[in-house]
C-alpha cells in the first residue's frame, strides 16, 4: 500500500494555496503588473469576456467552448455572414488544399469539400467535442478527402508546404499564441499560398459582437505582417466580418 507523504499544518496550507493559484491562472496574473514576455505578450488584470494577455495591443478574447457549438449552426448563419460569397471568393479549383483552422462543426468545412472534389480539405481543431463532430460529419456525408486534424494551441499540426489556402472565420482573435499560430501556418503554406481572415467588424458599432470579438483592419494588417504575411487583398462585401487575404512572404529559412 502506498504511503501518502503528511503534511505540516504550514506545509499544508502552501500546497493548497499553490494549487489554487496554478488552477486560476487568470486571477493569479490579475495580481500581477502588466509584464512583458520573450514570446512578446503582456499580461493585465483580464476584461470581461478576456484572458488578460495582450499581444501588440489587443487582448486575447476567451476561446467559445464547444458547447457554442448550436450558435455555428443557427439558421441565421448564411444571412447574417454570406458565406457563400466568402467560399466563391477564394479562387478556389478542383485540386486545392484548403486548411480550415478553427473549423468548429464544419460550418465552412463542408461547404468547401465539394468545390475541390481532387484536393483536400483539413479541419483543424483544438477541442475534442468539436474533433467528435467533424469526424462524425464526415463520416456521414463520404467526404473522404477531409482530414480532422486534432491541433493545440501552439501548433496548427499540418504537413510543411502542403496548404494552398488557409482559412480563420472569427477564430484568429481566440488565438492564446498568434504568433507561435502564424508561425506554423506560415510552414504550412505552399510558398504562394494564401491565409483568409474573417473577423467581425471592430469599425462598425452595429455588429452586435462582444468587443474582444471583434478586430479592425488595421489590427488585422498591424500583427499578420509583423508575422510573415502580406495583405493581398481586402474586400468589403461581406455583412458583419473583413474579408482579409494574405499572401505568404517567404523567407531564406522556407
Amino acid at each position: 500500500m502506498t504511503k501518502r507523504p503528511r503534511f505540516s499544518g504550514s506545509a499544508l496550507l502552501l500546497a493548497l494555496l499553490t494549487t489554487m493559484c496554478l488552477s486560476g491562472c487568470h486571477a493569479c496574473q490579475a495580481q500581477q503588473p502588466a509584464t512583458s514576455t520573450q514570446e512578446g505578450y503582456t499580461y493585465k488584470r483580464p476584461s470581461s469576456g478576456g484572458t488578460g494577455k495582450v499581444y501588440m495591443g489587443r487582448e486575447i478574447a476567451a476561446i467559445m467552448t464547444a458547447t457554442g457549438g448550436n450558435w455555428l449552426d443557427r439558421d441565421t448563419r448564411q444571412e447574417e455572414e454570406n458565406s457563400t460569397r466568402t467560399i466563391e471568393n477564394m479562387n478556389l479549383q478542383p485540386n486545392t488544399v484548403v486548411a480550415d483552422i478553427g473549423a468548429g462543426t464544419g460550418f465552412y468545412t463542408f461547404q468547401i469539400a465539394p468545390r475541390v472534389p481532387k484536393g483536400k480539405v483539413y479541419a483543424v481543431e483544438v477541442q475534442d467535442r468539436f474533433i467528435k463532430t467533424l469526424e462524425s460529419r464526415r463520416d456521414k456525408e463520404g467526404a473522404t478527402h477531409v482530414t480532422v486534424v486534432k491541433s493545440d494551441s501552439l501548433q496548427v499540426n499540418l504537413p510543411a508546404q502542403a496548404i494552398d489556402i488557409a482559412l480563420m472565420v472569427d477564430v484568429y482573435h481566440e488565438l492564446a499564441y498568434p504568433k507561435e499560430i502564424l508561425k506554423s501556418i506560415h510552414t504550412a503554406l505552399k510558398p504562394d499560398g494564401k491565409l483568409l481572415l474573417l473577423e467581425y467588424k471592430a469599425e462598425d458599432p452595429d455588429v452586435r459582437i462582444k468587443e474582444l470579438h471583434k478586430m479592425t483592419k488595421e489590427q488585422i494588417k498591424k500583427e499578420l505582417e509583423a508575422n510573415g504575411f502580406r495583405l493581398q487583398r481586402q474586400e468589403d462585401f461581406l455583412p458583419i466580418q473583413h474579408f482579409m487575404l494574405f499572401e505568404k512572404v517567404n523567407t531564406a529559412n522556407d
